[in-house]
């Protein structure tokens, strides 16, 4: 049975990606219709990977991914984490508060929110991220801040990882036991005949997966998807970012994109 999203006094986190960071006139559009919103509390998660890969680029390097992860050796951590926690964060940060949103720009390391391993996936410096402590994101959401967090944790030693943007909001959600919302540039995940589902569960997205259905980015944006939803205990949306009016939708309890559902 499909579990809706219903308006309710949690907070929702949403997580946006490279694409629409890209495309000012978006990001725009989208705070715009979070400012509409004002008796939801909104937490922002965002990665920014389209930038990161130019900036590297630009600095010699090449980007790999595995299974829709990236790669990240410890030699391009300086440039990921400033480009991820500075231009891209303060970017958003300053656009919000163009519109009077008043937003705060943080990393996932700020006020220990989340603690960071080592992914045990041959993935160089990258993080695996679990939920630590709410009490400065609930100090600045008691005060109406919306804060804006960048996917850039750290280890327990104090070194600077990348984290998958997806499992970042994973675990700022777990943080608050809000609701989130995973945006993308398509309508949601796709079946076979790129049809956008209403609805997944753990074993069609693993059956979509091993038909290759399911690639590259949109595995891990499911896989992270799957892992809130069974944490939560309830659905998890997956829609397209450029139809951002529809998160009024979504909060009156109506489907939008493909809702994920909990084993």
């Amino acid at each position: 049975m499909l579990v809706d999203m219903m308006m309710t006094n949690k907070p929702l986190v949403i997580k946006i990606g490279g694409a629409i960071l890209e495309q000012k006139t978006a990001l725009v559009a989208l705070l715009e219709v979070i400012k509409t919103l004002k008796d939801q509390t909104i937490v922002l998660v965002h990665g920014g990977g389209c930038i990161v890969d130019e900036q590297l680029s630009q600095a010699g390097f090449i980007t790999t991914k595995q299974h829709g992860l990236r790669v990240t050796p410890k030699e391009q951590i300086p440039i990921v984490s400033g480009v991820l926690a500075g231009s891209v964060n303060k970017g958003i940060v300053s656009k919000a508060n163009s519109l009077q949103l008043n937003a705060v720009g943080l990393s996932l390391a700020d006020g220990n929110m989340v603690s960071c391993v080592l992914s045990d996936k041959n993935l160089g410096a990258v993080g695996v991220p679990s939920p630590k402590s709410s009490a400065l994101l609930d100090s600045l959401l008691q005060n109406n801040f919306m804060p804006v967090i960048c996917s850039i944790g750290a280890l327990a030693n104090g070194d600077l990882v990348n984290v998958n943007a997806d499992d970042a909001a994973v675990a700022i959600c777990q943080l608050l036991n809000a609701e989130l919302l995973l945006l993308t540039d398509v309508d949601g995940v796709w079946d076979a005949q790129g049809q956008c589902l209403a609805s997944l569960n753990t074993q069609q997205a693993d059956q979509l997966i091993s038909q290759g259905v399911i690639a590259g980015g949109m595995t891990a944006k499911v896989n992270a998807a799957l892992n809130a939803a069974n944490h939560l205990r309830r659905s998890i949306a997956v829609a397209s970012w450029k139809t951002p009016e529809k998160i009024a939708h979504l909060l009156a309890g109506n489907n939008i994109g493909t809702r994920i559902l909990p084993n």
